[in-house]
């Protein structure tokens, strides 16, 4: 059986490595032979994760006729990049990418710093900022008045609060999505409503075409739920989705669901306009695949010039194929651990009654909570608030990032808590480990790819501004400094911060 998950044909691969020849070259480069200049490419398009790793390649005649190259150029290519473990083949089966066997692999999501390390170290691994107070108060102090019927009853609601989904449903039918409160059930947080999905559609063995990249604590809940991955590259910069890559891998691999974040892509911040979310519900719906829109950071637009699409499952009157995923987790407080899952009737009893087997249901003062603040008008003046502290530590970092690192290349995203840097050539596992040292925690991209992909990138969230911008980008620069003397901290160690 091959061990590839999708294909990359002769003529976009020929695409992808034309690209690159528009990067200028340093002072003195001397040109490689053309098999090596292919090889290179082709190992820093799956670094880079426009190529996924496990995509077969095209055969080598074909590739050779696609580059007006010789086939010896492409099959001296091929044999190098196996030599190096980017390539593996199988006679009958062809060759695809790989990543070579001891390289750093995302073995795990993104932990929180633990809150007595924050003095010396600033922590740019967990996109989650402080909670907008005065308004978690208000709504644990509305809880409470609200919480004395309920505690008369057992205390288990597997589908949710039904003033909640009540509420959830006609903020949907506000938007334009008319909803029922049966087309709703509450979880626990974002990850507990994708948990759930996952093991109702996508068992043990199943594929689940992601993202690539995509958010890394999301790909680990998948790999540790046993599905296989099928990465489905993003364009460049802030473009986003090709549907021509969508189209061809929901059609080859059929997978069971598909996961997108089209909203302020994590980690990118891309956002995808209304054809590309038509075009994607049309594409998972001639495969039969289940399409699961993730729409925790949909209210965190930080331009107010911005014109906002519809939602994903605002093309799928029917509902038969998309599955909608929110929480207050990202626009509220990661405190918050209250999440939803909007979907047909009988998607919401299935999973209703699967939760028998796993948490019950989501805790009830929490509910309460959200609750209070949706029926107050409280969840927008507090997303208000949110938004202006993103707005403003992404203004600070970006500038400060500009200003400490200029080689690094990145595009400002309209909205989300995240910026995808490609990091000036050096490998993102080696500035984390050089962050940790220096006193900036800061995840490497292969953390949000599948299997290695993304070794030049780093992603930065929104979460520090001011002061500490300037601050973590010069940590930023003193670990880059590191990884280009190759590995000498040089003196430099962890400084307290005080802010």
């Amino acid at each position: 059986m091959a061990q590839w998950t999708s294909a990359v044909g002769a003529a976009q691969l020929a695409r992808l490595l034309t690209s690159q020849q528009d990067r200028p070259a340093g002072p003195g480069t001397r040109r490689p032979p053309a098999y090596r200049a292919l090889a290179d490419g082709v190992r820093l398009l799956v670094l880079e994760g426009r190529v996924p790793v496990a995509a077969r390649l095209p055969a080598e005649r074909e590739l050779a006729l696609a580059l007006s190259v010789s086939r010896t150029t492409v099959a001296a290519a091929y044999e190098a990049l196996r030599a190096e473990g980017f390539l593996e083949s199988r006679r009958g089966a062809g060759s695809w990418t790989a990543v070579p066997a001891g390289n750093p692999l995302p073995a795990r999501g993104l932990e929180p710093l633990p809150p007595e390390a924050l003095g010396s170290m600033i922590d740019l691994g967990c996109a989650a900022l402080p909670a907008p107070e005065p308004w978690l108060t208000r709504a644990v102090q509305g809880a409470l008045e609200e919480l004395p019927p309920y505690a008369h009853t057992h205390g288990d609601y597997p589908a949710g609060l039904p003033a909640l989904r009540a509420m959830i449903a006609d903020r949907y039918t506000a938007r334009g999505i008319p909803t029922m409160p049966e087309q709703i059930m509450v979880t626990t947080g974002a990850m507990g409503a994708i948990d759930a999905i996952c093991h109702l559609f996508g068992g043990r063995g199943e594929r689940i075409a992601v993202e690539s990249p995509s958010y890394a604590n999301i790909l680990q809940l998948m790999r540790e739920a046993g599905a296989r991955l099928v990465p489905v590259a993003m364009a460049e910069g802030l473009s986003g989705w090709d549907m021509d890559r969508w189209r061809q891998v929901l059609r080859e691999a059929a997978p069971r669901i598909a996961y997108v974040v089209a909203d302020f892509h994590n980690p990118t911040g891309a956002l995808a306009d209304e054809d590309q979310r038509r075009r994607l519900v049309e594409a998972a719906r001639s495969a039969g695949t289940v399409l699961v829109a993730d729409e925790t950071m949909s209210e965190l637009w930080l331009d107010d010039d911005l014109e906002l699409p519809r939602p994903v499952c605002g093309f799928d009157p029917a509902g038969s194929t998309v599955i909608t995923v929110g929480s207050a987790s990202k626009a509220f407080w990661a405190g918050m651990r209250i999440g939803w899952v909007r979907a047909a009737p009988d998607v919401i009893r299935s999973l209703v009654a699967a939760r028998a087997y796993a948490d019950l249901g989501t805790p009830v003062l929490e509910q309460l909570a959200v609750n209070w603040l949706f029926g107050t008008g409280g969840w927008e003046h507090a997303v208000e608030l949110r938004r202006g502290q993103a707005r403003d530590n992404r203004d600070a970092l970006v500038a400060a990032v500009r200003r400490a690192l200029p080689d690094w290349e990145f595009e400002v995203p309209q909205g989300g808590l995240t910026l995808w840097v490609r990091a000036g050539g050096l490998s993102g596992s080696r500035l984390a480990e050089a962050g940790e040292r220096v006193g900036v925690r800061v995840p490497s991209g292969p953390r949000f790819g599948v299997d290695g992909a993304f070794e030049g990138f780093v992603r930065l969230p929104f979460t520090v501004g001011g002061a500490v911008a300037e601050e973590a980008a010069a940590r930023l620069a003193a670990a880059a400094r590191i990884v280009e003397s190759g590995g000498t901290a040089g003196g430099e160690g962890p400084r307290t911060f005080v802010a």
